[in-house]
């Protein structure tokens, strides 16, 4: 069986449109039973979020990964404030897009931009991130570049640091 392309795949599912609060969402339901749900700003197009779910091993709906924009709060979280829960301080890791890059933003990292060594493992697909101090690693793949199959380029990697947030392109 050949693979699909993801534009065929896209074309395929089943697509639901709804406007609520000045956001446009879009929610596609593939045959393989993974669901997209994503969420524009109406007077931008700017994409707010993108989240999968699939069904489990016995065939229940999983939780929603989150792939672009911030994480939801848990219920529990909120309302418990008995639960352990990560510091506030820790580095929080996210992705926002914008029209002409992908772009993720690591929030309470407060080192200079000298410290940071942003490169590309081709053969893994992933973006690395790393300080010659060796307080922050992480190791992050595109899942956009995947589903296209395109090939990853350390030279189109740029980053910056603000306001103790790296953000990188």
């Amino acid at each position: 069986m050949a693979t699909q392309s993801w534009s065929d795949l896209l074309k395929a599912s089943r697509k639901t449109v709804l406007v609520h609060d000045g956001k446009r969402k879009v929610h596609y339901l593939f045959s393989d039973g993974k669901e997209l749900a994503e969420e524009y700003e109406m007077n931008t197009d700017e994409l707010l979020v993108r989240k999968w779910r699939k069904k489990n091993a016995v065939g229940a709906q999983g939780p929603w990964e989150v792939e672009v924009g911030e994480p939801a709060l848990s219920v529990e979280s909120v309302l418990e404030p008995h639960v352990i829960k990560e510091n506030s301080s820790n580095p929080l890791f996210m992705r926002k897009d914008t029209k002409t890059s992908f772009q993720w933003r690591i929030r309470n990292l407060p080192y200079p931009k000298d410290v940071y060594m942003v490169s590309v493992e081709p053969k893994e697909r992933c973006c690395i991130i790393r300080t010659t101090n060796k307080k922050y690693y992480k190791k992050f793949s595109i899942p956009d570049m995947d589903r296209c199959q395109l090939p990853l380029e350390s030279s189109a990697l740029t980053f910056t640091h603000a306001n103790n947030t790296l953000i990188i392109s």
